[in-house]
């Protein structure tokens, strides 16, 4: 496991070099509107991709099953299913994505907020609109040979390729962004590179996995229920995401304006590649919870849940006190003249929901997804989104983004606490225990760096990129230190200060 996590890792770490140039580039060449109305298309589009009801999901957990019992015709029943599948909801979303062009015209391009914006902007977001419905809805099919990989438990091949992409990204938004500052660049950089990517996906899967058939030719119509059963519950998932994360920038685009999502957006960014940090753990999880349920052998979960989830939390601390600390400091830096002071209050509230949201969300709800028990995580996500966008309508007039923040934050707390307890009951391992080893040395540990960070941002001053960048180095020298020498000291799962020791011994012999 830690070979295909620590490939996860590495990928994300490509991925958060990539989003602080990226970000402050595309904020200078759009402006912080122009920016704004960018990020309010991907979030409506973002709520088409519910459409595709959590097949890709299933197909991992289905096809680890059967390869997990050496049945390649079945196997490819599975993935002939779900590529039909994905087709016929595609072509949906595609359809649905249209009709919702009204909707987008009326609630923000039509809204009198964004008026001073210009008929120009307007014409270039609605291309673009459409251009993103595209390959949204083509995307349901080109993207699904990534489940392959993943069911094949083959993350470095596909952690190659998504690295591929993200570089093919990169460059052609810096070099097409120089040539055009528009929305309708970033929406045709999207579809270039989605198309390069399953190309690359399609020559790898027929030279590694030869007996595995991309295509229609198995498709099992006696399958189709059983994988959409799965599906529902994914998309109850998917729906709750979608709420919880991306209707933000609908309502600050509604009530406040187009600038002010960006002002958002900004505090936010980190959370998606801290997101997908702790999903590089929730992809190995899911389809090992699988095999170990097929091939019985459930007593090993209850080990995988502590170690992996105090493992999540360890990292998700590292990123998370900075921010909580001295992010207002970093945005500063990072977004130059384009930082707002609202910003820093809502990225501090944010990340303090995220510490606890977090490891919950890579290891103990993809090991009830790996089981077959999705319904009360799903339904309890679901619910999440709901009171998130609720709360959010509610505080954004008298708090502005920072009420929106909130609105993110109180449910992210109490669905992590409602997902822990279910995942410790279906494996039998008490909520206290869990608690204790996954939270209890790791907070008191977090408090040397902790002070260390506040002693340095009131006494010394953490403004500019070298006193930031010390300040980091120190707090993670910091969290090292203590997290070998307290937090995994005897720890039965995974023993730092035992392995520098046997590490250290095998090489003086």
């Amino acid at each position: 496991m830690l070979r295909n996590i620590g490939s996860n890792w590495i990928l994300n770490v490509l991925r958060i070099a990539v989003l602080m140039h990226l970000t402050p580039y595309v904020i200078g060449a759009l402006g912080p509107e122009g920016n704004g109305v960018w990020v309010s298309i991907v979030s409506l589009t973002g709520f088409l991709k519910l459409l595709i009801l959590g097949v890709p999901m299933a197909s991992v957990r289905f096809l680890a099953e059967h390869l997990a019992n050496d049945d390649t015709k079945k196997a490819n029943e599975a993935v002939s299913t779900c590529l039909g599948i994905c087709i016929f909801l595609g072509a949906g979303a595609a359809l649905i994505g249209g009709g919702l062009y009204f909707f987008f015209d009326r609630l923000l391009l039509e809204n009198p907020r964004w008026q001073h914006l210009g008929p120009e902007v307007f014409e270039a977001a609605r291309l673009a609109y459409l251009l993103v419905v595209a390959q949204v809805g083509v995307g349901f099919a080109l993207r699904l040979p990534y489940g392959i990989f993943d069911a094949h438990q083959d993350f470095v091949t596909r952690n190659w390729v998504m690295a591929g992409e993200l570089v093919l990204r990169y460059a052609l938004t810096l070099g097409l962004l120089a040539l055009d500052a528009s929305v309708v660049v970033l929406a045709v950089v999207q579809i270039v590179c989605m198309v390069a990517e399953f190309v690359a996906l399609m020559v790898l899967i027929r030279a590694r996995y030869p007996a595995i058939r991309f295509g229609l030719g198995a498709f099992d119509r006696a399958a189709v229920r059983a994988i959409l059963g799965f599906s529902v519950f994914t998309l109850f998932l998917n729906a709750g995401a979608m709420l919880a994360f991306r209707s933000d920038a609908l309502v600050i685009g509604s009530f406040l304006g187009a600038a002010e999502v960006t002002h958002f957006d900004v505090a936010n960014k980190f959370f998606e590649p801290l997101t997908e940090l702790v999903l590089g753990i929730a992809v190995v999880v899911m389809p090992t919870a699988t095999r170990l349920r097929t091939q019985g052998q459930l007593d090993q979960l209850g080990a995988i849940l502590l170690r992996w989830s105090k493992v999540a939390f360890s990292i998700v601390m590292v990123v998370g006190v900075y921010l909580a600390t001295v992010g207002p400091e970093f945005l500063s830096w990072w977004l130059g003249a384009d930082y707002d002071p609202s910003s820093g209050p809502v990225l501090q509230v944010l990340t303090v929901s995220f510490l606890l949201y977090l490891p919950v969300r890579g290891v103990a709800l993809p090991i009830l997804m790996g089981l077959g028990k999705p319904g009360r995580p799903a339904l309890g996500l679901l619910l999440m989104g709901v009171v998130n966008l609720a709360i959010s309508v509610a505080l954004v007039r008298p708090l502005g983004i920072l009420g929106v923040a909130l609105g993110t934050a109180i449910p992210n707390v109490v669905f992590a606490a409602f997902v822990a307890w279910l995942a410790c009951r279906e494996i039998g391992t008490g909520p206290w225990t869990y608690a204790r080893h996954v939270f209890g040395r790791g907070l008191v540990g977090a408090l040397a760096p902790a002070g260390l960070l506040l002693a340095l941002k009131h006494g010394l001053g953490v403004e500019g990129f070298l006193p930031l960048l010390l300040a980091g180095l120190a707090s993670t020298a910091t969290f090292a230190v203590v997290w070998v020498l307290f937090v995994y000291r005897d720890d039965p799962h995974l023993d730092l200060l035992a392995k520098l020791r046997a590490r250290r011994a095998g090489a003086a012999s």
